[in-house]
């Protein structure tokens, strides 16, 4: 095949051939030439930009990975691979799945590990008899490891039955008969749990086949023809034993050895080039954002001091008219002057239709006038229809005087002249002033000091602290003087 796609140009080969013959290797236990056969298949399969090729290659590596005890760098590909690959086929996740189960209980991740037991029982019982096996062994393993070894049996005598009769691959038939006889051995039933160290010794025998956790097998039996006194035997595993250590030594060296340096290393070398380059990204992002962030600032700063110079224009305005002992003229509207309660009803007539006669107008007036001077605004809870009542009169004749009379509604006349009030005594009462702001704003007759400071600076077109201050800097520069 090797030869046949030499310059075909597919984008398929040479990586397919490199992973095929790597297959091969593996599932005959030649994990050093799988390993050669998966980095060159890795390679060309890269260079090609296969992307289903690069995920047969680093699963099969993760697998080797688990070969040579590397179980959270396996886990960490498989579970990658599983949830992120939509380019692999239904067969090909169910061959990760499987793979992560067993991994999982590898590193004692037993919660994970049930879930996916579960979900793989589930799915397999009618559709898949082989794969439903493979997930009853691993339930054994996941029992065994719970230590409830009554259920992990039951499971595991299955799942050995149907391997051994369907003469499946022998590393099934080996990993189900070892679960198994450690399940009896953590019962205590010692001949139970030799005899199927014994199977596991003779299937690798007959097939030349290894696998890690072959070297549990010989330590038990070895310990129990030593405990029956029967050193022939025991001579013999110990024999055994160092025969299949070497072997499984030789081929966990290589891998160990070269899988690091062949894939590992190389990944990271791309990783931390990655990583470089992201956070050259970064910087320039940073730089720019930086530069938008420092602009934005400016517009701020620009736009707080126009205010700050505006709102301190006003207020050294307003503290002007308090110490000139001019009323205070805040609104751009004509004023009425109202001192004679008089008006033309000539003029108003074309502004509302009139339901007050002249006198009633006057004498409501003068109510207002004296609700003026005893200073009643004041007074917390003030309401239209309280006003009335104290005027004399309903509320639709009073909210019909203030809006022709005062040019406002009942609402901006009674804020008017609460602001009106504070403007002055805060500029002339130092008492008053050194109060705090929430019991100024509540013998101003305010619920709360952000209902006053938002009057406030709707009345005055500055804002209550500016105005404070302006007062502060005045009365620091008198004393100067002085």
């Amino acid at each position: 095949m090797f030869n046949f796609s030499q310059g075909i140009g597919k984008k398929t080969y040479p990586a397919r051939i490199y992973l095929l013959r790597a297959n091969l290797y593996f599932r005959n236990d030649h994990q050093k030439e799988a390993l050669n056969n998966y980095i060159l298949g890795l390679k060309y399969a890269k260079e090609k930009g296969n992307k289903r090729q690069i995920a047969f290659a680093e699963i099969s590596i993760a697998y080797l990975n688990n070969y040579i005890g590397k179980h959270y760098e396996a886990a960490k590909k498989l579970r990658y691979y599983l949830y992120n690959a939509p380019y692999l086929n239904e067969n090909e996740l169910s061959d990760i799945h499987l793979n992560l189960t067993s991994t999982y209980l590898d590193i004692e991740k037993l919660d994970s590990a049930k879930v996916l037991i579960g979900e793989g029982l589930k799915s397999y019982k009618e559709e898949n008899v082989y794969r439903y096996n493979q997930y009853l062994s691993l339930s054994g393993l996941y029992n065994l490891k719970i230590k409830h070894y009554k259920e992990a049996i039951n499971n595991l005598i299955k799942s050995k039955e149907y391997f051994t009769k369907t003469d499946s691959d022998p590393l099934s038939i080996n990993y189900a008969t070892l679960y198994l006889a450690q399940s009896y051995a953590g019962m205590g039933l010692k001949e139970q749990a030799l005899k199927n160290f014994l199977t596991i010794d003779s299937i690798t025998k007959k097939n030349n086949s290894t696998f890690p956790e072959l070297r549990e097998v010989y330590p038990y039996i070895i310990e129990y023809y030593k405990e029956k006194g029967d050193k022939e035997k025991q001579l013999y595993y110990i024999d055994r034993f160092l025969k299949v250590d070497k072997q499984l030594d030789s081929r966990f060296r290589y891998v160990s050895r070269e899988l690091p340096r062949r894939y590992d290393t190389p990944n990271l070398i791309s990783e931390k080039a990655k990583i470089i380059s992201e956070l050259e990204n970064r910087k320039i992002t940073l730089y720019v954002s930086l530069c938008i962030l420092v602009l934005i600032l400016f517009i701020v700063i620009f736009l707080y001091y126009k205010s700050e110079k505006k709102y301190k224009k006003i207020a050294q305005e307003l503290l002007q008219s308090v110490y000139n002992n001019v009323n205070v003229q805040i609104t751009k509207d004509i004023q009425e002057d109202i001192s004679s309660h008089t008006v033309n009803f000539e003029n108003t007539e074309s502004k509302i239709i009139r339901v007050t006669s002249e006198d009633v107008a006057q004498s409501i007036l003068k109510e207002l006038d004296s609700f003026e001077t005893k200073e009643l605004f004041l007074q917390k809870g003030i309401t239209l229809n309280s006003v009335s009542k104290r005027v004399k009169t309903n509320t639709r004749y009073l909210s019909e005087i203030i809006n022709i009379y005062k040019g406002k509604n009942f609402a901006t006349y009674l804020n008017d002249l609460r602001i009106d009030y504070a403007i002055n005594r805060l500029a002339t009462d130092r008492k008053f002033r050194s109060y705090k702001i929430p019991f100024i704003a509540e013998e101003l007759g305010y619920n709360n000091e952000q209902a006053f400071a938002l009057a406030f600076k709707k009345r005055t077109g500055t804002t209550l602290s500016i105005y404070l201050r302006e007062i502060e800097e005045r009365e620091m520069k008198i004393n100067t003087t002085n």
